[in-house]
């Protein structure tokens, strides 16, 4: 599943080429999407700004009209320049929004909708979310009290994937800023301490800014998928299991995450 840092670079992508300019076309080749008249609906008006909040993407639009969408596992964005190939097949795509020679295009993002901005407001999946993980100001506060509202005996990994309580962190971070601030992810949320937790979010939120600077392929590869293989702090071998009602796999090291 994208994370936040990935919505947070496509809403970027996206700022860059939509925002101020009312888009040339819109297209939406989905059959779900057909009757919706978004073409005719969003007719002549102007990006007013792009922007995300934790897995959650939006394009808001003068007049009060948002597209919201979020990817689940399976969705895509993708910013395309005149005449440069799709790195998915155009039956995939479900939302075409062109401007100047450029397409953002969504690909199979189960979550996708336009909606005014007060009922947007008011959807309990959006009000429920915690802070952004990748917010300019994270309220570290409402973290942890939202993480001490959870049920303490949810493993502290478990815990970091709920939105309600930080929104953005998913299993790839999880595990990484679990290893970075030595907290075994495993451990029940009661027995971490606020200092521990707010270490994981520290680092997630360092990483994670860094990831929308430079690009995915600069996320940190200490624990995450490498079973078996040595741990680069200690050298202990790394585990991976599942955990808690979801069975989401986590990774970390037995040795040095205590």
């Amino acid at each position: 599943m994208p994370e936040g840092d990935t919505i947070h670079i496509a809403a970027a992508r996206i700022r860059e080429t939509l925002a101020g300019r009312a888009p040339d076309a819109i297209r939406t080749p989905h059959p779900r999407l057909r009757a919706a008249a978004w073409p005719e609906r969003l007719a002549g008006r102007r990006v007013a700004a792009v922007d995300a909040h934790g897995k959650h993407l939006f394009i808001r639009f003068e007049g009060g009209l948002t597209i919201h969408s979020h990817l689940r596992m399976t969705g895509a964005w993708r910013i395309y320049g005149a005449g440069e190939p799709w790195r998915r097949s155009r039956g995939s795509a479900w939302l075409v929004i062109e401007r100047a020679g450029r397409q953002a295009v969504q690909f199979g993002g189960p979550v996708l909708e336009l909606a005014e901005d007060g009922r947007l407001r008011a959807d309990p999946r959006i009000a429920a979310l915690g802070p952004d993980v990748l917010a300019e100001h994270f309220d570290e506060g409402a973290f942890l009290r939202r993480l001490r509202a959870d049920d303490p005996r949810r493993p502290f990994g478990d815990a970091l994937l709920e939105q309600r309580t930080v929104a953005g962190i998913g299993n790839v971070w999880k595990s990484e800023s679990c290893h970075a601030a030595g907290v075994d992810p495993c451990r029940p949320v009661a027995a971490v301490s606020d200092g521990e937790a707010l270490a994981a979010i520290a680092f997630a939120r360092s990483e994670m800014a860094r990831c929308v600077r430079e690009g995915i392929l600069t996320r940190p590869r200490a624990v995450y998928r490498r079973t078996g293989r040595p741990c680069p702090r200690c050298g202990g071998r790394i585990s991976a299991g599942a955990q808690w009602e979801n069975g989401r796999v986590t990774y970390w090291c037995p040795a040095c995450q205590r």
